[in-house]
């Protein structure tokens, strides 16, 4: 308890400049908590979403039905469903165009996916700059005020003819303040930043993977020959359902 109340009594007699960089240091530590709490948060969801999706996506659903399933849902569509959508969507409404080649359906549906991706990646690596500047420059910033602390110490004893360690010490251990303080913010930011960072490369190489997995799917399915359509029915693209609720487009029949 001395021990509590002497660290508090130091840090209220020291000079402005150190306590100013206390205080900065203090609040770069609650924000970068506050970002890795909702981090962790957001990528524990991002991967429990991921295995979900994967498992049902290769539990042998019809891909139209579960597009529909998707397209359909009152929730934000995020993640590997929502690289599906998107390109499952652009597949449909450009296989809807008569005359593309395969090649240029699956192009484009490769397009729409990848910007898809790169939304999805934008989101989960929010605010990791963050740590990363926390991580890198609070203990700099913790020097500065150590530094600072030692100046003021030297200047306040520039007076005195005999200076014994006893004299010294409580100037600097004022001025170290600053700088475990600096390592106190810098630490846990350094290993969030680092932990969260490792998670998102996973995730967006699973994305790549699946990207290219249901491009090699979409592909197959464009190459298949139509059936020609029977008489008497309203003209529409060879393959392509007209089930699909998404204004505009349809979701293609997709044999894996």
């Amino acid at each position: 308890m001395d021990r509590d109340i002497s660290v508090i009594t130091m840090v209220l007699e020291a000079s402005w400049v150190v306590q100013g960089v206390i205080i900065l240091l203090v609040l770069a530590s609650i924000a970068s908590w506050a970002v890795i709490i909702d981090k962790r948060r957001l990528l524990k969801r991002a991967i429990t979403d991921a295995d979900d999706f994967e498992r049902t996506f290769w539990s042998g659903i019809d891909l139209s039905k579960f597009y529909e399933e998707i397209a359909d849902s009152n929730k934000a569509v995020l993640g590997m469903a929502g690289i599906f959508k998107s390109g499952y969507r652009e597949f449909g409404r450009l296989r809807k165009e008569s005359g593309l080649p395969a090649q240029q359906l699956v192009m484009g549906a490769h397009r729409a996916m990848n910007v898809s991706q790169m939304r999805e990646v934008d989101r989960l690596e929010q605010n990791l700059a963050f740590l990363a500047t926390v991580a890198s420059t609070s203990p700099y910033v913790g020097l500065f005020g150590t530094v600072w602390g030692i100046m003021d110490a030297f200047f306040a004893l520039g007076g005195v003819q005999s200076a014994t360690i006893s004299l010294v010490a409580p100037y600097i251990s004022e001025a170290l303040i600053a700088t475990a303080m600096g390592l106190f913010a810098a630490i846990p930011a350094q290993v969030a930043y680092n932990r969260y960072a490792d998670q998102v490369d996973r995730l967006e190489v699973r994305y790549d993977t699946f990207m290219e997995e249901l491009s090699s799917i979409l592909e197959r399915s464009a190459s298949r020959k139509p059936a020609p359509a029977a008489s008497g029915t309203a003209s529409a693209s060879p393959g392509v359902s007209s089930g699909v609720r998404t204004p505009g487009v349809a979701a293609p029949e997709i044999d894996r």
